[in-house]
């Protein structure tokens, strides 16, 4: 490892190295995945791998990374490179590159610095952005979406590409010691810790006039990231997927920053990020990177797990790596129906082992485990007169949360159940004697019966000559008190007489639409009879007399 770096210092010269020193050379962003740099020289990455950004397992000796939207690029000690993702411009044709004391990688080209302070670029160039053939006393470079940029021996700026929002007007940039390139914008980090910005200012990107004691920048697609020399952070720039919330960072080394997200490395080669998550760019929780400080802090990780009945939200669960000494604030949360019991494990810096919201500090490698214990609840059960609660009987009983427990309500004779009050949310049918209730906190609840009110059968039936169509004919049963319409209909050549039987509370026997009373079992009839024929020659003889009478009287009369 020593050697490793001993070689990288003595590639490049003393001004050269303190350039590359404050660039992000040991961790690197994509536009939606992270890579670094161990203290071994190997790689590892996290987030979107569609073009094999991500594979890196086999890479080793690696001094320096740089990351494109989908493709990675890494420098080997001797000044070779090698670069994995889409190729689809030939970004990745960087395999005959040597004597590259520095590689950038913009959206879909890349560029490399040689020893001798000239450039080289493969890739997407139909902005003109791989136009550097003819740069030389180049002391560092960087590319972004479209554009390429280079800083000069004297500290002023070259740039080729794309340049619709004023990306590369750099000309009349002096005293610069660092740039660096997002998407559509460029910025420079001046030798005295002031920033200076150029492109596209939609999102407030190249707002850093009042920046100072800046050490480092950074830019991602429309955010820019300062780290200041206290190695707190700085940010300005789209803000929608949290990419600038940085406030809170300190001992931060380098920073780079991603399409949507930001990544800091701590002075002891922990790793933190925020920002879009979505591809998994950000879990770096677990990562101890190289920091190219020859004594850096301690560094430790903490592995959290839980136990049934809840799970750790803070810092999550898993394996974190933090600085020695560091101070972790733990959060663990319960399910339903559980509550915080213990944490357990390696606790002995843990500020309240028995606290579901404590702090640990982090003095070695710690494995610690989140506790919850199941809560248990009272379910008391009662009833008014003229019943009662059979199961599960009547008084108080303990049930486990979340315990669906039978609930059974018994009548005496000449009584009904009624529903069931008190705590009844979490009753499945309050109207229903035989139920059940789930156990989800203390409840009380009451089964209510009432008296039954009589009930009588009216039985009716009819003679030959018609029916009853209300309510019809057979046996009915009807409430104490109850009136009943009664409605008897005659067949062709039947009348309607009357109603036999129980007539007593029948309002009007002698109506063939009328209503009766309940107040006992009754029966009771329809009757019917036919209407009586007509005698035509009775009639005829009638007409005749009258007719004889009327004749006898007129000719009495004409005497």
């Amino acid at each position: 490892m020593k050697n490793r770096k001993l070689i990288l210092k003595v590639l490049l010269s003393v001004a050269l190295m303190i350039l590359v020193l404050n660039l992000s050379c040991t961790i690197a962003t994509g536009g939606r995945h992270t890579v670094g740099i161990r203290p071994d020289g190997t790689v590892v990455a996290t987030g979107n791998n569609d073009d094999g950004q991500c594979n890196v397992d086999g890479w080793m000796d690696i001094g320096h990374v740089a990351a494109g939207f989908s493709h990675t690029v890494g420098l080997e000690e001797g000044g070779t490179v090698v670069a994995t993702g889409r190729n689809n411009e030939g970004q990745c044709n960087v395999g005959g590159w040597t004597d590259i004391d520095l590689v950038v990688a913009g959206d879909w080209h890349t560029v490399g610095l040689k020893g001798d302070g000239h450039v080289v670029a493969t890739g997407k160039s139909d902005q003109g952005q791989c136009d550097v053939l003819g740069w030389t006393g180049i002391e560092q470079v960087a590319a972004g979406g479209a554009h390429t940029v280079g800083l000069e021996e004297g500290g002023t700026v070259v740039a080729t590409g794309r340049n619709n929002e004023g990306q590369c007007n750099v000309g009349g940039w002096t005293d610069i010691m660092l740039v660096i390139a997002g998407y559509a914008h460029t910025v420079g980090l001046k030798d005295d810790g002031h920033v200076v910005a150029t492109g596209n200012n939609d999102e407030g990107q190249c707002n850093v006039d009042g920046w100072t004691d800046i050490q480092l920048v950074t830019a991602g697609r429309a955010h820019t990231i300062g780290l200041k020399e206290d190695g707190t952070v700085v940010a300005t720039g789209r803000n929608n997927e949290g990419q600038c919330n940085v406030g809170g960072w300190t001992n931060i080394v380098q920073v780079a920053a991603g399409g949507w997200h930001t990544v800091g490395l701590k002075n002891c080669g922990t790793v933190v990020a925020t920002g879009n998550n979505d591809e998994g760019q950000c879990n770096v929780g677990g990562w101890i990177l190289e920091t190219l400080s020859d004594d850096p802090p301690g560094s430790y990780h903490l592995t959290i797990s839980s136990a049934t009945g809840g799970l750790v939200t803070a810092p999550g669960e898993g394996t974190f790596a933090y600085c020695e000494s560091e101070v972790v604030n733990l959060v663990a949360e319960a399910d339903t129906c559980y509550e915080f019991g213990e944490w357990t494990g390696d606790v002995g810096t843990v500020a309240d082992a028995y606290d579901a919201s404590t702090d640990i500090s982090i003095d070695g490698d710690y494995f610690i485990t989140a506790n919850f214990v199941l809560v248990s609840y009272e379910l008391t059960t009662d009833s008014t007169a003229d019943g009662s609660v059979t199961t599960p009987g009547e008084g108080t009983f303990p049930y486990d949360c979340g315990m669906v427990v039978d609930l059974i309500a018994e009548a005496e004779e000449g009584y009904r159940f009624v529903n069931w009050t008190g705590d009844i949310a979490t009753i499945a049918d309050v109207e229903d004697a035989t139920t059940t209730i789930t156990i989800s906190d203390n409840y009380s609840v009451t089964a209510n019966f009432e008296q039954m009110t009589p009930q009588f059968d009216l039985t009716i039936s009819s003679t030959a000559g018609g029916t009853v169509t209300a309510p019809g004919e057979g046996t009915f049963t009807y409430d104490q008190g109850t009136g009943v319409n009664l409605v008897a209909e005659a067949e062709e050549g039947y009348r309607f007489v009357n109603w036999t039987g129980d007539v007593d509370t029948i309002a009007h026997v002698d109506a063939a639409s009328t209503n009766i009373t309940m107040n006992s079992d009754y029966a009771i009839t329809a009757n019917f009879e036919e209407k009586p024929s007509i005698n035509w020659l009775l009639i005829a003889g009638i007409i005749g007399a009258v007719v004889v009478v009327g004749l006898v009287i007129f000719f009495v009369r004409r005497r």
